[in-house]
């Protein structure tokens, strides 16, 4: 994989299946901070949570920006989920990763220790040395293009060397246009968007696309991960 020196991936919903739920409580916990801690009404807190998500990015940018909440009390509430309930162990996952012949970082809007926690969980920490997070690239989230700047400075690398796995569409496209090669999970082709796979699982047919380089058998790699995934999510 001569051309590429680092594959990232994004962590919430793309190192793990969409449909563990975990998101989706987060998602819960997000509200109860902005209704118990803040004093917002359910409706307020809903239109908060959608009007930061676009323009912002996440919703604890908007907080940081409209209403300078502290970072780290927001983040360490939002991730208070036992994550047992949700996610387990995926030695498909493992198996995959390591195969595949390339340096691996996290790139999350989340914050490191709640990457570390999913990533311990689901036994594929050591495939990870680097995360870059919320802090490292000072709050500057996806999708603003900053937070790639910071995340190619941190890497020491050009978007070129790059392929970045998010199951966002629109945090692939400002990674396209500092030439990062692209693929989506858990999503239908988009425009902006090299690649989209419908499992984690599958990517190692992308880069058996993009190098030529086999380490197993295409069909069975697929066949053999996706039974394994599927053993390794609590529905």
């Amino acid at each position: 994989m001569s051309e590429f020196q680092h594959l990232i991936l994004d962590l919430d919903e793309t190192l793990y299946p969409r449909r563990t739920g975990l998101m989706g409580e987060i998602g819960r916990r997000m509200l109860l901070y902005l209704t118990s801690r803040m004093g917002f009404t359910s409706d307020e807190a809903a239109d908060i949570r959608k009007r930061f998500f676009v323009r912002y990015g996440t919703t604890l940018r908007g907080l940081q920006v409209e209403y300078q909440v502290d970072a780290d009390d927001y983040l360490q509430f939002v991730h208070a989920v036992p994550l047992q309930d949700y996610i387990v162990p995926d030695p498909a996952l493992e198996a995959m990763l390591a195969r595949i012949p390339l340096p691996k970082s996290i790139f999350t809007n989340a914050d490191a220790l709640h990457a570390r926690r999913v990533m311990e969980r689901l036994g594929v920490t050591h495939h990870f040395p680097v995360v870059v997070d919320i802090h490292a690239v000072d709050f500057h989230c996806k999708p603003e293009p900053e937070a790639y700047r910071r995340l190619l400075s941190i890497l020491g690398a050009t978007g070129p060397a790059c392929i970045l796995v998010e199951d966002m569409a629109r945090n692939l496209r400002p990674a396209r246009e500092f030439g990062m090669t692209t693929v989506l999970v858990d999503g239908d082709q988009a425009d902006g968007v090299d690649y989209a796979i419908r499992d984690l699982l599958e990517l190692e047919e992308v880069l058996t696309q993009l190098t030529g380089q086999v380490t197993k058998s295409p069909l069975e790699t697929r066949q053999t991960s996706l039974l394994g995934r599927e053993s390794a999510v609590i529905e």
